[in-house]
């Protein structure tokens, strides 16, 4: 079953923060109350999920939760189907089969003969011999009333539901052209990290938020399989590597270049680790510096190292 357009907008934005955690499905599934099979269902639209699960998913994040849950009330709108049962509830009583009673003329108008009741109100009818004859159409009844009142509040419900979704999608494309990499450190992210430069030596990039919207400066796989990645975050000016795909005792390190850089390292300890991304701590890294990570797989002795350089 294809996913409605909404549901497909709600699975992206759940797999931007699962990636921004930096867990996979079975890191999600051992820090939540629900399993990796679920967790595969959600991000990939094959399910709606609970309310409760985009909540986590976005303090795990550390994102706010507002618009993850905006488009979670759409998509579960369409999903059960209350959208469609709106207009049910204002259906009018069904009428009765009974013809119904013409409203009375009023007393002191006289009606000529002959003339159809329908076209007698206030006013006196012209002569009969003026009046062309010709059918007059029977007043709607109470089914045709009920079936435009039940059309009017479809079309009515179809407007706002349509105008919420619009008004979504234009902050969500607002957002995303201000969500691009920075031109230049002056330019403050839509996440705010809680660190820049010095102040980020040694934490965490998920923590501290650094790692939303990185630059990616090389990506190698390993002799093993494993991937490594060296990332930036501009306006943190800081730099970090991360791995995946890697086996138990697995190692990584990184430094920039600079006096008295630190060397920053981190390690594969179990199987969540495997089947997770793992992050070394960050380094304070300058426009322009050169920055080395290193992979030291457990099964050998061999260092495999690269370099990247960071854009001025």
């Amino acid at each position: 079953m294809t996913p409605s357009p909404e549901h497909a907008r709600l699975a992206s934005e759940l797999r931007a923060l699962r990636e921004r955690t930096g867990l996979s499905l079975s890191g999600l599934a051992a820090k939540t109350a629900y399993s990796r099979s679920s967790w595969e269902r959600y991000l990939n639209g094959k399910a709606l999920p609970p309310r409760q699960a985009v909540r986590e998913l976005c303090l795990l994040a550390g994102e706010p939760e507002g618009r993850a849950l905006a488009l979670w009330e759409i998509t579960e709108s369409g999903w059960s189907g209350r959208a469609k049962e709106a207009p049910r509830a204002v259906t009018a009583p069904q009428a009765s089969p009974s013809r119904p009673t013409p409203t009375p003329e009023p007393e002191a108008t006289a009606r000529p003969t002959g003339t159809p009741p329908t076209l007698v109100h206030a006013q006196v009818a012209p002569p009969a011999h003026q009046v062309p004859h010709r059918p007059v159409s029977a007043p709607p009844d109470r089914r045709t009333v009920t079936l435009l009142a039940v059309l009017a509040t479809v079309c009515a419900v179809a407007v706002a539901g349509a105008t919420v979704v619009l008004v979504v999608l234009t902050r969500d494309h607002g957002a995303a052209r201000h969500t691009a990499a920075p031109a230049s450190s002056a330019v403050t992210p839509p996440t705010r990290p809680t660190c820049r430069g010095a102040d980020c030596e040694g934490l965490s990039p998920m923590v501290t938020k650094c790692g939303a919207q990185p630059e990616t400066l090389v990506r190698r796989r390993m002799s093993t399989g494993a991937w490594m990645e060296v990332r930036y975050n501009r306006w943190c000016a800081a730099s970090w590597a991360r791995t995946w795909g890697a086996r138990v005792g697995d190692r990584i390190e990184m430094s920039a270049d600079g006096a008295g850089s630190p060397v920053r390292r981190a390690k594969i300890k179990d199987d969540v680790d495997t089947d997770s991304f793992v992050y070394t701590p960050m380094t304070a890294t300058l426009p322009g510096a050169v920055v080395t990570a290193c992979f030291l797989p457990a099964a050998s002795d061999t260092k495999e190292c690269f370099d990247s350089r960071v854009a001025q």
